[in-house]
């Protein structure tokens, strides 16, 4: 569950990167599929014999995974901070017609603070759809695992 973990951790680290650099909501629809993909990753690897243990199996590989995410989304959030003007985001929100009234230095905090947010998002939904790759690996392939 740990190769499964730290493989899918550095994949998501990359596309947290990637993903927040666009907006910090892209990422937390890859890590849904990426949860997915741990928990099965996981289970191929690890072969836990009843469906509770591949859960289990999923679940902290898909963790593991998350922990992946929430590093990207922080690089992605402080590089945002750095190369996106804070006066351009105020003046998109003023053509959208929400109030000006806002602080360049707060912006730049709401940037990190969001990527900060949406990355523990992801170890939850990596988690918890992990386990349910996990299952998935288990109603698909291991019934037929009789090794013990």
């Amino acid at each position: 569950m740990t190769k499964a973990g730290l493989i899918l951790g550095a994949v998501m680290l990359v596309l947290g990167i990637g993903g927040s650099l666009i907006s910090p909501v892209c990422v937390p629809c890859l890590a849904m599929v990426a949860g997915i993909g741990a928990g099965y990753l996981a289970c191929v690897f690890d072969k836990p014999l009843t469906s509770g243990g591949a859960a289990k199996a999923g679940a902290i590989a898909g963790a593991i995974g998350g922990a992946g995410a929430l590093l990207g989304q922080i690089i992605g959030g402080i590089l945002n901070s750095i190369w996106v003007d804070p006066q351009s985001i105020i003046d998109i929100m003023e053509q959208f017609g929400l109030p000006a009234a806002y602080d360049p230095d707060m912006v730049r905090i709401t940037q990190i603070g969001g990527g900060v947010c949406f990355g523990l998002l992801d170890i939850v939904l990596m988690a918890g759809l992990g386990a349910l790759g996990g299952i998935l690996w288990h109603q698909i392939a291991g019934k037929n695992n009789t090794a013990v």
